[in-house]
């Protein structure tokens, strides 16, 4: 990191928040944007079947959550900030030389993420819904009562630090080369936008092949949204189907919206 200003000063600290803050809220506008405009505009006859609610979204809707994911995306820039100071001052196992460590790593490392952010978020989501934190922290994203590809990141400031967080506390101990962690990036912002559709996107085939089976798709989390208690997972069902807070009418709702 030699090659960059000094991140401890502040104005270089602040410009180095403001280019991750533009990079994610960019990567918001671009996927959202896609997936909506092909979904809802583009092609909305042909996947209205797929569509979990049939009910239309509360005007205003969209324009609160743009807001909201606004913010988000501030503390993600601040996060993305702290993120290249602790690695420019060499607090962090990211690392660039892709032979730094055996090959097979960099397929076990984002694994290994992607596994270590589901248990991070799988309980702190629980945590979220016990009700009075539920009111201080959650309702801003249930407020979405029908998701749609702009919920993505509509939190309340304090859950959007929770989960801002989590990379660079991760990164501290975990040993990864950057280019899993933009690919780990780049899942974090396609299965957002893509549990948050409201359109089952995935074939039927998909939750009967064993690889494919356990990850959450737009029915999945969509009766999260509509039922509160169940289905708290953000990448995979694992935690939901082990602690029994997967709903029972997943199986039925995704056989009936894929059935096409």
């Amino acid at each position: 990191m030699e090659q960059l200003p000094d991140l401890a000063q502040p104005g270089w600290f602040l410009l180095a928040a403001f280019i991750v803050y533009v990079v994610v809220v960019g990567r918001y506008f671009l996927l959202s944007g896609i997936f909506y405009a092909v979904f809802y505009v583009w092609q909305r006859d042909k996947w209205k079947s797929r569509k979990i609610n049939q009910r239309e979204y509360n005007p205003g809707q969209f324009k609160k959550e743009i807001i909201r994911s606004n913010i988000t995306a501030i503390l993600f820039g601040i996060s993305g900030a702290v993120l290249l100071l602790l690695w420019q001052k060499g607090y962090t196992r990211l690392y660039e030389d892709i032979h730094a460590y055996p090959l097979w790593w960099l397929p076990v490392s984002l694994l290994t993420a992607l596994i270590l952010q589901e248990t991070y978020y799988y309980w702190l989501h629980r945590w979220m819904h016990i009700p009075k934190v539920f009111r201080l922290v959650h309702k801003w994203h249930h407020e979405s009562h029908i998701a749609s590809p702009w919920t993505a990141f509509s939190f309340h400031p304090l859950e959007g630090l929770i989960q801002a967080i989590f990379l660079p506390l991760l990164l501290l101990f975990l040993p990864m080369n950057l280019f899993v962690l933009v690919i780990m990036l780049t899942i974090m912002s396609v299965s957002s936008v893509i549990n948050h559709l409201d359109i089952e996107v995935y074939p039927k085939w998909f939750a009967k092949n064993f690889l494919t089976r356990s990850i959450i798709g737009a029915t999945h989390h969509s009766l999260h949204h509509k039922q509160y208690k169940y289905n708290f997972g953000l990448y995979f069902t694992w935690w939901d189907r082990l602690t029994k807070t997967e709903s029972p009418v997943y199986d039925e709702l995704f056989e009936e919206k894929t059935k096409k």
